[in-house]
């Protein structure tokens, strides 16, 4: 059984709702509604999730942090037959160290195959080059943005920053869109309450690294639920990573979550012993 290594653990996955056009096709469940179906394992258990519920504006939501000082943070998208895994259950056939799992969500918007449509590099290794071409959907309402680490220093910023200011490959990155908080202030494209509504799932990192992956428990705005980037989380940049399939992998509360099939996965791991 493999180890889980900084970088080969966090799979980001992304589909995106059908607004304005869509990249590639999308299947909507139940108003994006996500059944949880629980496989605790008790070495898991014991030890606290890193999740917490809260609720904002009426919408419960669920805030998973990673801690730059306690955590890792990886992509993950491959089975071990090299094909994308498409979901927790393949992906978690993979580990030889589960225990060593925090959570894992959806991370970056993927065409039929589960392939990543945008940036995205796993254990330092490029796969796909930054997209910055114009087209429809949600991924292309621009700006859109990356999430990306090497070591303990995570960042989200729009395409452009990234493409201008970026020189050396992160150790994992993950491209998705649109953003939902730009320098603290929401996309200038996102009303403040729209008619489309989705369960949705999305990444911002706070002043002290911290990175907030937050899943929302039921159909959100896009206005409401980058609000609760900008006012509660108070993160300057935050990224939307995808709706109606967004899903969730908290190991340490029993919860995983199965809905289509999925694409690039983001994993947090323990220092301890993702080393």
């Amino acid at each position: 059984m493999k180890r889980l290594s900084p970088l080969v653990l966090l799979a980001v996955v992304a589909c995106q709702e059908p607004v304005e056009g869509d990249p590639v096709s999308r299947i909507e469940i139940g108003k994006g509604e996500i059944t949880a179906k629980p496989s605790p394992t008790p070495s898991v258990r014991a030890k606290a999730s890193a999740c917490r519920s809260e609720t904002f504006e009426g919408v419960a939501m669920t805030r998973c942090v990673a801690d730059p000082t306690r955590h890792r943070i990886a992509m993950a998208l491959d089975a071990p037959d090299g094909d994308p895994a498409r979901s927790f259950n393949n992906f978690a056939e993979t580990l030889t160290e589960p225990d060593g799992v925090v959570f894992a969500v959806n991370g970056g918007m993927f065409d039929e195959a589960g392939e990543p449509i945008g940036y995205y590099v796993e254990d330092g290794r490029r796969r796909r080059k930054l997209n910055r071409a114009n087209g429809p959907g949600n991924f292309h309402l621009k700006p859109n943005g990356v999430f990306f680490g090497t070591g303990g220093k995570w960042r989200v910023l729009t395409s452009d920053a990234f493409y201008a200011t970026v020189g050396e490959r992160p150790e994992f990155g993950t491209q998705s869109g649109p953003m939902l908080v730009i320098a603290g202030k929401l996309h200038p494209e996102i009303a403040e309450e729209g008619p489309s509504k989705l369960v949705r799932n999305g990444v911002g990192v706070d002043a002290a690294g911290r990175a907030h992956f937050v899943l929302s428990e039921s159909p959100v705005s896009f206005g409401r639920f980058a609000r609760y980037f900008r006012d509660r989380l108070k993160t300057p940049n935050a990224l939307y990573l995808d709706g109606t399939v967004s899903a969730l992998w908290d190991p340490r509360a029993g919860r995983r979550d199965e809905t289509v099939p999925l694409g690039p996965l983001i994993v947090v791991t323990d220092k301890d012993t993702a080393e």
